[in-house]
């Protein structure tokens, strides 16, 4: 009988009560649910582990796998412009993914990104939780509706609540915004200046 992929979920990986260096120092060693087999390496975050602000993003992408580093593609590129037009530094803030392994398909020589589905997302929560509790950080943007689910535990539809205060665990405030890369697909296109625009004014409302 044919069985699906295992994942016992990361906890048993997430050392207890350990600070950001520790988290990841022991995340490459996770086996949390299947991605890790396929991927280049495990990419985990960057920036002030003293941070006000924390971003959550989905997955690492295609260059964020070759390089270990989360938000270095064209999507990275445009929330450092988000950032800059905001008045937030990037280095001021915590940057993550609620996965730490690129999901992808593969088409001839191209790996294509493929959304991480529920099951890894909650397989993947324990490394969130355990960043977040280290950080601290007074609000959490999430970028799109997969950073919103692993961050508030429910399903989220990003229109709906887009740039809104919610409250997440401990009373922290969460603002909920779409992710970068659903903005770089209008680039040249006639919607690209207000989508831009909405994005920047989550960020200011975040850091407000």
């Amino acid at each position: 009988m044919a069985t699906g992929p295992e994942r016992p979920g990361a906890q048993r990986w997430v050392p207890p009560a350990g600070d950001v260096d520790a988290l990841r120092r022991a995340a490459p060693g996770c086996r949390g649910c299947e991605l890790w087999a396929g991927a280049t390496q495990v990419v985990f975050s960057v920036g002030s582990e003293r941070a006000r602000i924390a971003l959550v993003g989905e997955q690492p992408g295609d260059r964020e796998d070759r390089t270990g580093e989360p938000f270095v593609g064209p999507a990275g590129d445009v929330l450092a412009d988000a950032l800059t037009a905001a008045g937030i530094e990037r280095t001021a803030v915590y940057l993550t993914n609620a996965v730490k392994h690129f999901r992808f398909t593969e088409r001839g020589k191209r790996r294509i990104h493929k959304t991480p589905g529920v099951a890894h997302v909650e397989a993947c929560r324990p490394w969130l939780e355990a960043e977040l509790a280290a950080v601290g950080p007074a609000v959490i943007v999430c970028l799109g509706a997969t950073a919103a689910r692993a961050v508030l535990g429910r399903e989220v539809r990003v229109g709906e609540v887009r740039g809104q205060a919610l409250e997440g665990d401990g009373g922290v405030r969460v603002v909920v915004t779409t992710h970068p890369s659903a903005v770089l697909r209008l680039r040249g296109k006639p919607e690209w200046d207000e989508a831009f625009d909405a994005l920047v004014a989550d960020l200011r409302a975040a850091a407000a």
